[in-house]
C-alpha cells in the first residue's frame, strides 16, 4: 500500500507540471551547457524496455557493507592522471579553473547548474567549500550492495564506484539528504529532472545487472508513463 501511496503521489505532481511544459524544461536543460553530457535527452521506450527486464527481488540484508570494498574513493580508474572525482567536476561544471601544475586535472573553481535543484552553484576547492558540490552515486553503493553488488569481484565495484555513467555533480546538501535511497522513497525536488534522472537509473541498473525491489520498480514505471 505504501509503494502505491507514493507512486501516486510522485506522478499526480508530474501531472500538475504538465506534459508539454515538462518536456520543454528538459530540452531546456540540455541545451544550456555544462554538465550536458550527464543530462543527455531521454529515450523513454528504451528505459521502460530495460526496466521490463530487470530482475525484481527483495532487498538484501545491508550485513557486510564497506565503502572499502568498492576500492579507494574517487580512484584514477581510466588513468588520465586525474581521479575521478575530479573528472566529474570538469564534467558538470562550466567556467572551470584548474590548480597549477596539475595539468588542468584539480578543479580550483566553476559554476555547477544543479540538476538536482535548478540552483546555480559557484564551487570553490577547499576544506569548507569543497561539500557544497558533491559526487552522488544515483545508484548508492549501499542500495547496489543490496542489490546484487555483494557478488561482484572487487575489480567490479571498484568500477562501478567511480562509472562516469553512475555520477552527478549535485547540490551536497541534497546529496546527504538522499543518502543510499532508491527511487521508492526519493526524487530530486526538481521535478523536470524526474524523467532523466530516472532513465539513468535504468541504464545504470542494466548495465551492472542489478536488481530493483517491487516498490522501486512501479516507482520508476509511474515516472516513465508521465514522460
Amino acid at each position: 500500500m505504501r509503494a502505491r501511496a507514493v507512486v501516486a503521489g510522485l506522478a499526480a505532481v508530474v501531472m500538475l507540471t504538465g506534459c508539454g511544459e515538462l518536456e520543454a524544461q528538459l530540452e531546456r536543460q540540455v541545451e544550456r551547457g555544462g554538465g550536458t553530457s550527464a543530462q543527455s535527452d531521454v529515450n523513454v521506450k528504451e528505459a521502460r524496455a530495460k526496466l521490463e527486464k530487470l530482475a525484481v527481488k527483495g532487498r538484501a540484508p545491508k550485513t557486510g557493507f564497506d565503502r572499502k570494498k568498492f576500492g579507494p574513493a574517487w580512484a584514477d580508474v581510466d588513468r588520465n592522471g586525474c581521479d575521478t572525482r575530479n573528472d566529474i567536476l570538469k564534467r558538470d561544471l562550466t567556467d572551470e579553473t584548474f590548480k597549477p601544475g596539475t595539468h588542468d586535472c584539480i578543479v580550483l573553481t566553476g559554476v555547477l547548474e544543479d540538476p538536482y535543484s535548478g540552483k546555480t552553484i559557484n564551487f570553490k576547492r577547499g576544506q569548507d567549500t569543497s561539500s557544497k558540490v558533491q559526487i552522488d552515486h544515483l545508484i548508492p553503493l549501499s542500495d547496489a550492495w543490496q542489490k546484487g553488488a555483494q557478488q561482484w569481484s572487487d575489480t567490479k565495484r571498484k568500477e562501478f564506484a567511480n562509472d562516469p555513467l553512475n555520477l552527478l555533480a549535485v547540490d551536497g546538501p541534497l546529496n546527504g539528504q538522499k543518502s543510499d535511497s532508491d527511487a521508492a522513497t526519493w526524487l530530486p525536488p526538481r521535478r523536470a529532472y524526474w524523467c532523466p534522472y530516472i532513465a539513468r537509473q535504468v541504464e545504470v541498473k542494466a548495465k551492472y545487472e542489478l536488481w530493483v525491489t517491487r516498490a522501486e520498480k512501479e516507482a520508476m514505471e509511474g515516472i516513465l508513463d508521465k514522460c
